[in-house]
């Protein structure tokens, strides 16, 4: 089979294409040809040896395709059977062995790029506005980078759920397509001279002088000040992403004197740590795309082959929605 290997840490020059033996299925694996792979932040941070990783080793973790191969021990999935995973190393590859506890029935309803871009990123903005900070009716909820692949479908979520829902982004065409997702209010950050200073500024004036309730802060380094200072008396920020660079560290004493703020760095894994929910929210997100009430974008889809292109475009913030590669 091919795959994608990272020779060593470094940017996306160090991808290459490899020809592998093909995998064989453990005893509660399942082995899959790869329709559609997710390109996520976290291969990039892998990639650069930001993550702690092996070298050489095969990139990404998620996607979705068609079962060709099932363990001995498996007996919920067959052959032929249609699925999707988050956390499968190896997953830029024709074929990828997937733990079968962690891989999750795609409807028919649902083809194989939609189901291939929900599990990274579907997964985590389910359990942003579902469980780490629910969203309620009548909640001001600021999101960032709004028209990247969780913020557009965060965006959606908590929408739905009944919030205002403010974003950020970087460019007119990314302001659209955000206030398309349901943003009530759209922040361009590029046009701010200062960030830290002028986008708790205008937050405040678009929520009535109180702030917002939550922020989604995906990006760190760059955000995380600005986003601190946007939050009302007890209200949450959750740091799930650094697309920017990773946050400094802070003072507990901080939260005390911005108000009894709540800072969390959650992550997907502490949230799908049965199958009972990553079942549960998989599940609903699938039913809401079938309903036609989630918009999956796909923004780019790139040949297996150009997955250091794909590297360089999510790293440039070029991209919307979500990235694939097609082996």
């Amino acid at each position: 089979m091919r795959a994608i290997d990272a020779t060593a840490p470094g940017g996306p020059d160090v991808l290459r294409l490899v020809e592998r033996p093909d995998p064989e299925p453990g005893p509660t694996d399942v082995l899959v040809r790869v329709a559609a792979a997710g390109v996520n932040f976290v291969d990039t941070y892998r990639r650069s040896g930001l993550y702690p990783a092996p070298f050489p080793h095969t990139v990404g973790s998620e996607g979705a395709g068609r079962v060709v191969a099932i363990g001995a021990e498996v007996s919920d999935i067959a052959v032929g059977d249609r699925v999707a995973w988050a956390s499968a190393p190896g997953s830029y590859a024709e074929l990828v062995l997937v733990p079968a506890a962690i891989a999750l029935p795609v409807p028919d309803a649902v083809d194989d790029q939609v189901a291939a871009a929900i599990p990274m990123q579907g997964l985590t903005a389910h359990y942003l506005a579902a469980s780490t900070f629910p969203v309620t009716p009548g909640q001001d909820v600021l999101v960032h980078a709004g028209a990247g692949g969780v913020g557009l479908l965060l965006t959606q979520l908590a929408a739905a759920r009944g919030a205002r829902v403010i974003t950020t982004v970087g460019a007119p065409a990314k302001e659209a397509l955000s206030r398309e997702a349901g943003a009530t209010d759209v922040i361009r950050y590029t046009e701010l001279d200062d960030l830290t200073a002028e986008l708790p500024a205008l937050v405040r004036d678009l929520t009535g002088g109180a702030g917002v309730h939550t922020v989604f802060d995906g990006v760190g380094r760059a955000t995380f000040e600005a986003s601190l200072a946007s939050l009302r008396p007890r209200g949450g920020l959750a740091l799930f992403g650094a697309a920017s660079g990773p946050a400094p560290p802070i003072d507990p004493q901080r939260l005390n004197a911005a108000g009894s703020l709540y800072l969390t760095r959650p992550t997907l894994g502490h949230y799908t740590a049965t199958r009972e929910e990553l079942l549960w929210r998989a599940g609903e997100l699938f039913a809401a795309i079938a309903a036609g009430l989630l918009d999956v974008r796909i923004g780019a889809a790139y040949p297996l082959a150009e997955a250091a292109d794909a590297h360089r475009a999510l790293e440039g913030r070029a991209t919307t929605g979500k990235v694939l590669l097609l082996p």
